[in-house]
């Protein structure tokens, strides 16, 4: 393409537009080590390493033109001065790929919990009703029916965009995170449905407080499509204050709670054994059950059903079809243990999800609850205390143990864990720094109704060199169900 035609958009001096024209760029790229001939570099300054310290190499592999954001007047080949290079690749990746968001049926969804769960069973209901669905999230990307792995729950904005280009499925789901909108990741994507499934404590750390948080989070509803449509829980405090936001905007908002005013309203939730929730709207009343249990899972499949009945299908086909669903991996994955006991997989890593998950199992009658999890490394420390507080109440014991380290030393973990354990827990609990360990003990220590329920990793594989290897917490608990 066209290298004037790839910096439409983007603030720049007439001079530095005189001086690419003729330029044709076959490639863009962040990264310098995959710089071929004739592409397009843009550095980016990250929280680890700045892009601009790769410049030599990218030049070296053929690079046609750079762009930054630095005062840089030394170059061979053009140089392009920005303001903010992650905004910009956004922009040029739009233009690169020819805007592929534009005549596609895009779906993004956002909120601190659920965002998975609803994404998943989106796709299915969709799938169920004759539509080819793509979907880019944590657990995997899947574009024409192929599966790739996911490293972020929202890729790069050049990532995103090539993705919706390969597409051609009907409709492609985004899970959208708060550091996607705030490092630009979705610049250039435009939504057709935009969903808020809730806002609890997390990420605070990278925020800093919770109302930067949802301003975070609200970034998804200004990349709306003229006639999109938001998908809002109003029974979470912050999805009513972006409710009334974006109605003084008067944008589309379709809203779901026990609200009288809700657009499809829940008048009865019974989340016990075979749960299901009564709902209210415009398409009339009736019952939706899930195959998920848990109050905040019936919270999800009414959001994902708010969203499939935009498209206008039969009611009772969506019905059936949430029936129907068949889980998501790592999210309240239930295993049943050879010595009577009901295991749980989730990915729980919030105080209010540990909360719903233990609080599922006694609803699902639960005679004992044990509890294994822990605190990943650099991740909100806020949290800790109140998340340990829930675990030390709601369970009967409860085992804290390593979830990944980051950066985090291991001997600086462990005493973190005591320390907390001494300040917020209570008699019910110990520490098994081992993760594999910590859930070995759990099962073999459980007993026939006992459920035990292990949060944090859920679908996620992972190894930690500090102790012994360890794969993911579902490999680990039927490692030991087979063991003889």
């Amino acid at each position: 393409m066209n290298l004037q035609k790839l910096l439409v958009g983007i603030d720049i001096n007439e001079q530095t537009y005189d001086q690419v024209k003729g330029l044709t760029v076959k490639g863009i790229t962040d990264n310098s080590k995959k710089v071929k001939e004739g592409y397009l570099f843009v550095a980016i300054k990250g929280l680890n390493f700045d892009g601009h310290r790769g410049i030599d190499e990218a030049l070296e592999n053929g690079a046609i033109g750079v762009i930054g954001e630095y005062d840089i007047n030394d170059l061979k080949k053009p140089y392009i001065k920005v303001n903010n290079s992650r905004k910009v690749l956004g922009i040029i990746g739009k233009n690169f790929y020819r805007d592929p968001s534009k005549n596609k049926v895009v779906i993004g969804v956002t909120g601190t919990n659920g965002k998975t769960t609803v994404s998943y069973l989106l796709r299915f209901l969709l799938e169920q009703h004759g539509m080819s669905c793509g979907l880019i999230g944590t657990i995997k990307n899947t574009i024409n029916g192929v599966d790739t792995a996911s490293i972020n729950t929202t890729p790069s904005s050049l990532v995103m965009n090539e993705l919706l280009s390969k597409s051609n499925d009907d409709v492609v789901i985004l899970e959208v995170s708060s550091h996607g909108l705030t490092q630009y990741r979705l610049e250039g994507i435009e939504f057709d449905y935009c969903i808020f499934t809730n806002l609890t404590q997390d990420h605070l750390d990278y925020h800093g407080s919770m109302e930067n948080y949802f301003l975070a989070k609200k970034m998804l509803f200004e990349k709306m499509k003229e006639n999109g449509v938001a998908i809002i829980n109003i029974d979470d405090i912050w999805g009513e204050k972006l409710e009334e936001i974006l109605i003084r905007k008067k944008l589309n908002v379709y809203s779901v709670g026990q609200s009288s005013q809700a657009c499809l309203r829940i008048a009865q939730i019974n989340s016990n054994i075979n749960p299901d929730i009564k709902v209210r709207g415009n398409c009339g009343e009736f019952d939706i059950s899930f195959s998920m249990e848990g109050t905040h899972n019936l919270y999800n499949a009414v959001i994902a059903f708010a969203t499939v009945n935009q498209f206008i299908f039969k009611v009772e086909d969506t019905l059936g079809a949430i029936l129907n669903f068949p889980g998501v991996p790592g999210r309240f994955e239930k295993i049943k243990y050879r010595n009577g006991s009901t295991v749980v997989i989730d990915y729980a890593h919030t105080a209010d999800a540990i909360f719903f998950c233990l609080n599922t199992a006694k609803e699902l009658g639960a005679k004992k609850v044990t509890h294994v999890f822990g605190f990943r490394g650099n991740r909100d420390e806020k949290k800790r205390n109140e998340m340990l507080r829930i675990s030390s109440e709601m369970s009967d014991r409860y085992i804290l143990t390593h979830d990944d380290l980051n950066t985090i030393q291991y001997e600086e973990m462990c005493q973190t864990l005591n320390e907390l354990n001494k300040q917020f827990g209570n008699e019910k609990g110990f520490i098994v720094n081992d993760r594999t360990l910590a859930i070995k003990h759990a099962l073999d220590s459980s007993s026939e109704n006992e459920w035990v329920v292990i949060t944090g990793k859920g679908h996620e594989s992972y190894q930690q060199d500090y102790i012994t290897p360890t794969t993911c917490d579902r490999e680990t608990v039927m490692h030991f169900n087979s063991y003889l």
